[in-house]
């Protein structure tokens, strides 16, 4: 089944489920995750802040607002998001990469590098040396010989993360050919494998 059609079906389910459960939170962020696999940011900014709204715990744990932030521009709001996110989840490179990546956009890639967080125990090899390299403590081959040793998933990760560095670095044209290989040649069953798609939906490289 063609994928589009697939997420269509996934948001008319949610859209079922908010119909008859209005006041539950996680199907506002159900289907704010579906709206951003299509690409629908600002659709999904709202999906999270109703979330938010009929259950103000939640929101640290916002981690893909943080993401549609990032795409909407809004970088200031998606760097707190993240902070806010590192409070209950504090060694996950992950989320420090995309608080950088915020900033990055925002300040500067000297106030994102200044600023980076410290991470030590995220146990994912690939994720590791991606986080050196923000740090610039390694090169994109290491990361990609790291990405390289941990199979198809590595590839996709080390692939999408040396992408954005570029893209934080002002190289559209690097930052294009690494997001696509990620995108196009190391799919995976995740939601960051459909974030790549929409990366490339919204600068125009389909």
């Amino acid at each position: 089944m063609d994928s589009q059609i697939s997420l269509e079906n996934q948001l008319k389910r949610w859209n079922d489920a908010i119909a008859s459960r209005p006041e539950d939170p996680r199907a506002y962020i159900g289907r704010g995750m579906v709206n951003f696999k299509l690409a629908r940011i600002i659709p999904s900014i709202q999906d999270f802040d109703r979330a938010e709204e009929l259950n103000s715990s939640i929101t640290p744990y916002l981690w893909q607002r943080g993401l549609s932030y990032y795409y909407a521009k809004r970088y200031v709001e998606g760097a707190q998001q993240f902070e806010l996110d590192l409070k209950v989840n504090s060694q996950d490179v992950e989320e420090t990469v995309w608080r950088y990546l915020c900033i990055a956009r925002s300040r500067g890639v000297t106030a994102a590098q200044n600023s980076l967080l410290e991470v030590r125990d995220d146990p994912r090899l690939v994720m590791g040396r991606v986080y050196d390299l923000y740090a610039g403590n390694c090169t994109i081959d290491d990361v990609l010989a790291a990405g390289e040793s941990s199979g198809k998933t590595g590839n996709f990760y080390s692939h999408l993360y040396v992408g954005l560095y570029w893209e934080a670095a002002g190289d559209e044209v690097r930052s294009g050919h690494y997001i696509m290989k990620a995108a196009t040649e190391y799919a995976i069953d995740d939601y960051m494998w459909y974030l790549a798609k929409v990366h490339l939906t919204l600068r125009g490289w389909t």
